[in-house]
């Protein structure tokens, strides 16, 4: 069985050398010095962004313009090559080979004798023999590998030696702050220095008995796994380089003094530590370049096309891990913006597009700055925060992409407009230039369209009767709902009666998903989903399953009672709120803190409402708060929570707390205004931050 080209954890990291021991004791080489003792691994953190001005992995690396010593021995009992000397690059290119290494140094030519010079290499490359070719990329793969040892050396034996001896010597920064730039490079440089370049030193010695290279590729290519924490690491280690480079001035001076000696080519340490992220794909070039001058009936060829097939592996596996890390740093970017408020970093989630638009607004046309966020299956309607919050966008709205609707409403007076209709908000947005409106039409039709490929396959892959939940076009009964959690629902949501464990119990409906009591779900209603098995329903379900009104229709001369704000949804009062959220709470004298959803409506902005959660249809209380005094807990008082405040009016005394200090901050300002009975609303809400100055300028 062939070993696993998955990323290694830190342990495995730890044990390729040992692994690479064990394969030269059978084949009775010699055993390297220092074994593994310089292989520590440290975790990875995010992945290299390469929107950088760093040369490309599949142009050949400045760096290996520079000419190291050639002559260094087949590494049996020495320690790691030290560069002989560095040539400077030179001025012009014309006379420059189509290879990573200078063809013409006094070693290479030792190797190659019956090679042209350089200068005529691509006149005569034709002219060469098919066993010159084979050799001349055997060699070359051997000079860059020379220079890239050299470069692993520099990073490992001189930036990264220099910097731990100044972090353990004189604590000028933590040492883990130079193992995390890192990572395992020691590893990486051990396996380099100590197998895989001395075994291709000795086979092109050994080039006339051994003319092949694939038997050692093949052999070694599986450690090359361990590139993998490395890759993962390569952003993380861009921002410790950058960030300590401004804090701390020894690690700055220890930098800027090795980067102008003469090893480092006049190179910065970012552009060295990309190397190794380049590595992987070289060696696919070159051996596929040997494979294709090798001929089909050679020995080495089968060999050849198994390492081939490794490295390739290990590539796309190094090129999948970053394409998965650049995604999950764009959802982390976008967690960011949203001050951690949503639940957005999940692997499924992908990132489509993000940007400013205008709203218009639905009461009197104007527009307002707005925020949209398109994932694959949801669009996200942000709007501008306060900036003492620390947060610059918050959720008004997610749309499901499931069910939109895009419709295009330009016209004379009101140009490049467009409509987005979802189930849960309809939103007539402007954009600034044609092309924008342009891009984000394309953007969210096509993110429709794949949504809706996907759930036709999944369609397929079912039979009708399991049909997946929440496909468009699904009637009532006729496929399975998407259930309500019952600890999102402190109230029926038929009758708007709160819970209790004895009398008083959840149920679920099984035809639209919601949380009622036994009261409102006595009936049961076949469903086709189900195989017309008999179901529990609510009411409403059960009148349209059943096509009968579910209670007989009032006079039209009966007066209506008109539904104080406790009848209302919590969802819908939030949306038109000074301020909610989440809240801890408890009455001074209580035992046990309470969680629950605070909402000040903006028509009522001195009263305080209190629910259950989220989606409750009805308040479970109210709270008069003027003559209310807010303030921090006295010293005396014993609190165990953090962000504790308090509200207190003559023999009453309330505690609440927040999840975070801004939070807090937040709640005691409104609080405290309404306190005083300021029916002002003073200083924007955190959900219309920008929207009155918005309208200002219209």
């Amino acid at each position: 069985m062939e070993p696993s080209l998955d990323c290694p954890t830190s342990l495995e990291s730890a044990e390729l050398a040992h692994k690479l021991l064990d394969l030269l004791a059978l084949e009775g080489g010699p055993e390297p010095a220092g074994g593994a003792a310089c292989l520590p691994s440290h975790d990875g953190g995010k992945l290299a962004n390469r929107d950088s001005g760093i040369d490309s992995i599949s142009s050949p690396s400045n760096s290996e313009e520079i000419c190291f010593g050639a002559d260094e021995g087949t590494g049996e009992g020495a320690g790691p090559p030290v560069p002989a000397a560095v040539i400077k690059r030179r001025s012009t290119r014309d006379s420059e080979v189509d290879s990573d290494m200078d063809d013409g140094s006094g070693d290479e030519a030792e190797l190659l004798p019956e090679l042209p010079p350089p200068q005529a290499e691509r006149q005569d490359s034709e002219e060469m023999t098919v066993p010159q070719k084979v050799f001349r990329i055997a060699n070359e793969l051997l000079q860059t590998e020379k220079a890239y040892v050299s470069r692993l050396y520099l990073l490992d034996q001189v930036f990264c030696a220099r910097l731990l001896e100044e972090a353990r010597s004189r604590n000028s920064f933590p040492v883990d702050v130079v193992m995390g730039i890192f990572a395992n490079i020691c590893s990486i440089y051990c396996f380099h220095q100590q197998f895989l370049l001395p075994e291709l030193e000795k086979r092109m010695e050994e080039w006339d008995q051994h003319p092949r290279i694939g038997d050692i590729l093949q052999k070694l290519a599986p450690f090359l796994k361990m590139y993998g924490e490395y890759v993962k690491n390569f952003d993380r280690a861009m921002e410790l380089v950058n960030t300590w480079m401004e804090r701390s001035a020894q690690f700055k001076s220890i930098i800027h003094e090795v980067q102008r000696e003469e090893i480092c080519g006049n190179l910065t340490l970012q552009h060295h530590m990309l190397e190794p992220v380049q590595r992987i794909p070289r060696y696919e070039l070159l051996l596929k370049d040997y494979l294709l001058k090798l001929p089909q009936d050679s020995p080495d060829c089968k060999d050849a096309q198994k390492s081939l097939e490794l490295i390739a592996t290990a590539a796309e596996h190094s090129n999948a891990a970053i394409r998965k890390m650049e995604r999950m740093h764009s959802l982390l970017k976008v967690y960011e913006l949203l001050g951690g408020e949503e639940d957005i970093v999940n692997p499924t989630n992908e990132l489509i597009k993000e940007g400013h638009i205008l709203k218009l607004s639905a009461k009197n046309g104007t527009t307002q700055d707005r925020y949209l966020i398109l994932f694959n299956d949801w669009l996200l309607y942000c709007v501008p925060k306060l900036r003492l919050i620390g947060q610059k966008f918050g959720v008004r709205a997610r749309i499901d992409v499931e069910g939109m609707e895009l419709k295009e409403t330009s016209s004379l007076n009101v140009p490049r407009t467009f409509l987005v209709s979802g189930k849960q908000r309809s939103l007539e947005l402007q954009a600034r230039t044609e092309e924008e409106k342009r891009d984000w039409i394309q953007a969210i039709q096509a993110t429709i369209q794949k949504h809706e490929q996907t759930l036709e396959t999944c369609k397929q892959l079912v039979s009708e009767d399991e049909t997946p939940p929440n496909s468009p076009g699904c009637e009532l009964g006729r496929r399975a709902p998407t259930p309500i959690r019952e600890k999102e629902v402190t109230l029926c949501m038929q009758c708007k009666e709160p819970f209790n464990a004895l009398t008083k119990r959840r149920h679920h409906c099984r035809a639209c998903g919601h949380v009622v009591c036994g009261k409102c779900s006595e009936f049961r209603a076949r469903l086709v989903y189900d195989n017309n098995r008999p179901n529990r329903v609510c009411t409403d379900c059960y009148a349209t399953l059943q096509g009968s009104p579910a209670s007989p229709a009032p006079h039209p001369n009966t007066p209506q009672r008109r539904r104080s704000i406790l009848e209302k949804q919590a969802s819908v009062v939030a949306e038109n709120s000074v301020i909610c959220s989440f809240l801890h709470y408890m009455e001074k004298g209580g035992k046990a803190w309470h969680k629950g959803w605070f909402v000040i409506p903006e028509n009522e902005p001195l009263v305080l409402y209190i629910y259950g959660a989220p989606q409750d249809v009805k308040a479970q209380r109210s709270m008069p708060l003027i003559g209310f005094e807010v303030s921090l807990p006295e010293p005396g008082e014993r609190v165990d929570r953090r962000h504790a405040f308090r509200i207190s009016q003559s023999h009453l005394c309330w505690y609440f707390s927040p999840e975070t200090e801004e939070l807090r901050q937040r709640w005691m300002e409104v609080l405290s205004r309404a306190g005083r009975g300021e029916e002002g609303r003073g200083p924007p809400s955190i959900q219309e931050a920008d929207e009155d100055t918005e309208a200002e300028r219209t």
